[in-house]
């Protein structure tokens, strides 16, 4: 289990982080999820201890996560929003210098390169270098490399960046299959319907500010989980409704052009926080 405390994290007079206070059960998919700039990122650099927060503190499993703290900094892994990895190494030089780095066997670090590979469907092109992999593979790659050392925790930030639609659904299949692996996983993500997808309870963070925790089904049915929308001015506005034949019932007084459709979270999110969220 995560525990998140009164996080906060300063950069001169702004504030990034602002008493950040979350739980993450132990094997639960959770998606932190904002608008760019919200403290997404932030969030997981200091989970990371990349960034040292300005106050507040994390727990795993009731031990405090700090710089020197080792044995607790071995359970999570971190999957970056960037590439870094060489562009002139193969995926099996990667792999490699990854068990490397934790004093694995050669023989262990071949073993589950192997293992990896076939769960990611990349067993075919260990031989090839990272500079001509496509992004997905790219991906893909990262938490193979991520889950060398069998962590506890996997710390995801916008793994789908960049991606194309079907690249995207390819690695929505992989990190599904991560749920089977017992890990407790956080996901940051400006994509709501991968959340949605994805999450057993998603965050939203606005401003460096905790908003709302729950089940994304849950949060949809408080809003309603059908919606109308109509073109007024050019704009789009929607309504929420608790049943179908509400919905139905307000769409007779509409124009034609007006639309019945399932609530989603994004609507949700958009509702709460009162962005639209731009997808790539």
């Amino acid at each position: 289990m995560i525990e998140i405390r009164d996080l906060t994290k300063h950069f001169g007079d702004f504030t990034a982080v602002d008493h950040l206070n979350l739980t993450i059960e132990t094997n639960e998919f959770l998606g932190l999820l904002g608008p760019n700039g919200a403290g997404k990122t932030t969030t997981i650099s200091m989970m990371s201890t990349v960034l040292l927060p300005t106050s507040g503190e994390i727990l795993v499993d009731g031990e405090q996560l700090t710089r020197k703290a080792a044995a607790v900094k071995r359970k999570l892994s971190v999957v970056t929003q960037e590439f870094s990895m060489r562009q002139d190494m193969t995926m099996n030089e990667v792999m490699e210098y990854q068990g490397r780095l934790y004093y694995m066997r050669k023989k262990d670090i071949r073993a589950k390169t192997e293992e990896l590979f076939a769960f990611a469907g990349l067993s075919d092109f260990g031989h090839r270098t990272v500079r001509h992999l496509s992004g997905g593979m790219k991906r893909k790659l990262m938490i193979c490399r991520a889950l060398m050392v069998e962590p506890e925790i996997l710390l995801l930030d916008e793994p789908t960046a960049g991606m194309d639609a079907l690249a995207r659904r390819q690695m929505w299949d992989l990190l599904r299959s991560l749920k089977e692996r017992n890990l407790t996983i956080l996901l940051t993500t400006h994509f709501i319907d991968e959340a949605q997808a994805l999450c057993n309870r998603v965050a939203f963070i606005d401003g460096g500010k905790l908003d709302v925790v729950d089940a994304p089904l849950a949060l949809i049915n408080q809003l309603g989980p059908f919606a109308v929308d109509q073109l007024e001015d050019g704009k789009l506005q929607s309504e929420y409704f608790p049943t179908r034949e509400a919905a139905i019932e307000r769409l007779r007084g509409l124009p034609e052009d007006a639309v019945l459709r399932a609530t989603t979270l994004e609507d949700v999110f958009v509702e709460r926080v009162g962005h639209r969220i731009t997808k790539g």
